[in-house]
């Protein structure tokens, strides 16, 4: 009985510490998910974003022919 009341504390102290460590490493796995989550996201958002506006603001230049096609000579 000695034994118990003795290291009573240590015992439920590593107890929490596993606890912890394994809640840590959970909420370390949803953060990574999250993040890779949120890159795709903006990823495809800036990718529709530049087609937008390739499509409206964009410059009419591919369709004409510039010096450097012609090698100088317009």
């Amino acid at each position: 009985m000695v034994f118990c009341r003795k290291y009573q504390g240590s015992i439920f102290s590593a107890i929490g510490g596993a606890i912890k460590t394994v809640i840590s490493a959970i909420a370390s796995v949803v953060m990574a998910i999250v993040g890779a989550i949120t890159s795709v996201i903006v990823t495809i958002a800036h990718f529709i974003e530049d087609i937008i506006c390739c499509r409206c603001f964009g410059n009419p230049s591919r369709t004409t022919t510039s010096t450097a096609d012609t090698g100088g000579i317009f």
